[in-house]
């Protein structure tokens, strides 16, 4: 049997031999660990602070995962709160996507989605921002392309799917923001969800 000839590319002949680009991928990924499990904890207290909320999204503990392989890049990601139960969930999961961005998002299905779609629809006809909404019937898409993720103010979250995802992102770039991103946009789900009827001032929006 003829073996098949295994070629690299130059640029892959010059990695093969450098272990310190893999060394220092790694590092990355430790640091982003370390980046979501003090935001867990933050999450935690804002959660504190409303009370039915945490009361919706369930006892299971906060949940890092981490992959190789979402569309062929090394990912991590936080879930907290995550209530998954049947067909209703109430999860907010926050996602880092080497090579890309890192984005937060509201995921709610079933009785969830029943409880507050109102309220989010609500918050999000007045402050759009930079909210996404997902349209397409995937919900455990995270790309957030065009062909799949709407702004906003173009498109509230009464559609005809079994679940509703909102999301934002920031880009890698600004990675010294991401703390305060995740915390802000964190919160910022809980006013939604909760309905408040002071919804700039429950957010610090003038």
């Amino acid at each position: 049997m003829a073996r098949a000839k295994i070629m690299l590319s130059p640029t892959e002949r010059q990695l093969v031999v450098d272990a310190g680009w893999i060394l220092t991928k790694n590092a990355v990924i430790e640091k982003v660990y370390a980046l979501f499990g003090q935001t867990s904890a933050e999450y935690g207290l804002l959660l504190d602070r409303h009370p039915k909320l945490k009361t919706d999204a369930g006892p299971r503990s906060p949940k890092i995962s981490k992959g190789e392989q979402y569309e062929g890049l090394p990912w991590v990601m936080l879930d907290h709160p995550r209530n998954f139960s049947g067909q209703d969930a109430f999860a907010i999961r926050s996602f880092f996507w080497w090579g890309n961005f890192c984005s937060i998002t509201l995921q709610l299905s079933g009785a969830y989605l029943r409880q507050y779609s109102e309220n989010v629809n609500r918050y999000l006809a007045q402050y759009p921002g930079d909210w996404l909404v997902c349209t397409g019937e995937d919900a455990w898409e995270h790309h957030l392309r065009a062909d799949r993720y709407v702004p906003a103010t173009t498109q509230t979250v009464r559609q005809e799917l079994p679940f509703l995802k909102i999301a934002k992102k920031i880009p890698l770039q600004e990675w010294d923001r991401l703390p305060d991103f995740f915390c802000k946009g964190f919160e910022e789900i809980l006013v939604m969800l909760e309905g408040s009827a002071d919804l700039h001032t429950a957010t610090g929006r003038h």
